[in-house]
């Protein structure tokens, strides 16, 4: 007979490893901008974290050439040392966007991020006599519940990241498309990465925002 506490562990882990960590919760779609054809984007990611800004940038562009869109990442054409530690200037950045070419320019930023206690109970239960067979024998019994006696419960935290997205038309700079999304408990940057530009993008072709 198994383990009934290892069974639960296996169950609550099937439970709580399933569904994608990043959802979109809410998402808009300018109807009134003119239809145009964006064959070509241009992705940044607004953090001052060259790190973060060049794994979310690199991800993005190849999920985007994955669907046979043209991608540039604007840690090539506006590396951090642009702005030398300044305010950026509007006309000189505009320009470099201009002479990529692109159709469009999607942005990513972080707009909040929280921190969640909740409690975890320890493990118990209660299994009838006539279930199980273990009841019969004292060391059956001892041995089977053991682990649940030692088992107490305890707090967790749970970090949560609220994400905006959104896609501009590179010449008029009019919005075209506006998502938010939460993120809980990335287990890296690498697989926060990947999974957001995957979840996102499909959400933005589903509305239409993409073709």
């Amino acid at each position: 007979m198994k383990n009934p506490f290892i069974i639960y562990l296996i169950l609550a882990a099937g439970v709580f490893s399933c569904g994608p960590a990043t959802q979109v919760t809410g998402s808009w779609k300018n109807d009134k901008a003119p239809s145009a054809k964006i064959q070509s984007i241009m992705v940044t990611a607004l953090t001052g974290r060259a790190n973060a800004r060049q794994t979310v940038e690199n991800d993005l562009a190849r999920a985007l050439e994955k669907d046979g869109y043209k991608a540039v990442k604007s840690f090539d054409v506006i590396p951090p040392t642009f702005t030398q530690g300044k305010s950026p200037d509007k006309e000189a950045l505009l320009e470099k966007i201009k002479g990529t070419d692109v159709d469009a320019i999607l942005t990513v930023a972080l707009i909040d991020q929280e921190t969640e206690n909740r409690y975890v109970p320890g493990s118990y239960g209660y299994a009838p006599m006539t279930r199980f067979g273990y009841y019969g024998r004292f060391w059956g019994y001892y041995n089977t519940w053991y682990p649940t006696l030692y088992s107490p419960g305890y707090y967790a935290e749970d970090k949560i990241y609220f994400l905006e997205t959104n896609l501009y038309d590179a010449k008029t700079e009019e919005l075209l498309w506006s998502g938010q999304s939460e993120t809980y408990n990335p287990g890296s940057l690498t697989e926060f990465s990947k999974e957001f530009s995957s979840v996102v993008l499909a959400k933005m072709e589903k509305d239409g925002a993409l073709k």
